[in-house]
């Protein structure tokens, strides 16, 4: 799904940014084009936000003449779902014509709707949300719209490259994991497995950690009332205590088959046992846009860099507030295992390791571990 010449250009704006922290480029740019969500998940409750907002085709555009945004820049349009914003068709237009390095993030529950889109544009990549079979897709999400997923899937496989998203959770186990696995082993469409995280954007409520994965699975699904009353009290569901299962032990050998998962989940398993350290790198290179125009540090942390109604995103991004900011998180900062950052930040670890050695790469990196003996590199914890 990513090509060589996308990682050599991360790997240059990586290294700019390193050098020239005020004039930094974007790799990532995401835009959560509206809060607006047609489904009723019962790990996110997105769909509970009133009023619901929307950001603006115009300061999108305005957005994207940043100097920050390059034509390298990889951009998200998400929500939300997006395609539910009403200027939506007008958005991917403008980005076919000045900027066709775009992907597209939608759950699939209108399927007219994927269709018209990729009928008269065509993404980089599709991303598409599935989270099991029919069952644990109906449970966890609250909608029955699995078949409507499996039609756009063979409908557009072969039209625009897709990737079905996965999020390992409470909600769901290792056997609804198996079973997406083989409909893009049918399909031949890349798998992304990312895990549960707390997200405020996305109101989430479980405790990410202390929730094991599957423990809430079949849980009665959340009327909009429930779900309303949830946020507003910021009451978390009730879960039993469960010993951490190993992830190692429990992942289907079909994971080997898909790039950038296998390791993705075994480095989840120390990460929430407080074994594994790595320090925030994605956040001098990737940015998300919410849809009242609020710039986060991250995806994780309640941390604004500002506001593109107010800012510029230059200014947002590169301001020397931000940049303090940023230095600091950068550093002191492993609370998350989103894997819009901590994809990235493996990567960076596991090559600069393997090529220069851990010595070499705690200098250029800083200090990290993959385990808590920290003696471990990252191929001997991995073929372990």
């Amino acid at each position: 799904m990513y090509s060589a010449k996308n990682y050599i250009n991360r790997g240059s704006t990586f290294l700019n940014n390193k050098i020239f922290p005020s004039r930094k480029r974007l790799s990532t740019l995401m835009f959560y084009g509206t809060d607006l969500c047609d489904s009723a998940c019962q790990h996110c409750l997105i769909w509970t936000k009133r009023p619901v907002k929307f950001l603006p085709l115009e300061k999108i555009i305005e957005v994207m003449q940043s100097r920050c945004v390059t034509r390298h820049t990889m951009v998200g349009l998400e929500g939300g779902e997006f395609l539910l914003h009403p200027n939506a068709m007008d958005i991917l237009s403008w980005f076919s014509k000045h900027h066709p390095n775009y992907d597209l993030l939608t759950n699939g529950l209108k399927p007219e709707n994927v269709s018209e889109a990729l009928a008269k544009f065509t993404p980089q990549r599709l991303f598409i949300s599935l989270d099991g079979p029919k069952e644990t897709y109906q449970s966890m999400r609250g909608k029955d719209g699995y078949d409507g997923i499996i039609r756009i899937i063979e409908k557009h496989h072969k039209q625009v490259p897709i990737s079905a998203m996965f999020t390992l959770s409470p909600y769901n186990d290792f056997n609804d994991l198996e079973h997406v696995a083989q409909v893009c082993k049918k399909y031949q469409v890349d798998l992304r497995i990312g895990v549960y995280n707390n997200i405020s954007f996305f109101d989430t409520l479980a405790n990410a950690r202390a929730s094991e994965i599957g423990s809430l699975k079949n849980s009665e699904s959340l009327t909009y009332k429930t779900a309303k009353h949830l946020t507003e009290s910021r009451q978390q569901p009730e879960h039993a205590e469960h010993q951490l299962i190993s992830i190692k032990d429990h992942l289907p050998p079909t994971i080997r088959e898909f790039a950038e998962n296998y390791d993705f989940l075994l480095l989840f398993d120390e990460w929430r046992r407080g074994n594994l350290r790595l320090n925030c790198h994605s956040i001098l290179d990737s940015l998300v846009v919410l849809p009242n125009g609020d710039v986060p540090i991250c995806q994780h942390l309640d941390v604004m860099l500002g506001n593109v109604f107010a800012d510029s995103l230059d200014t947002i991004f590169n301001a020397p507030a931000s940049v303090e900011k940023q230095a600091h998180y950068e550093k002191n900062c492993n609370a998350c295992w989103i894997n819009f950052h901590r994809k990235y930040d493996v990567i960076l670890y596991r090559n600069f390791e393997k090529y220069f050695g851990r010595f070499v790469t705690t200098k250029l990196l800083g200090y990290y571990w993959w385990e808590a003996e920290k003696k471990k590199t990252y191929r001997q914890l991995i073929n372990a």
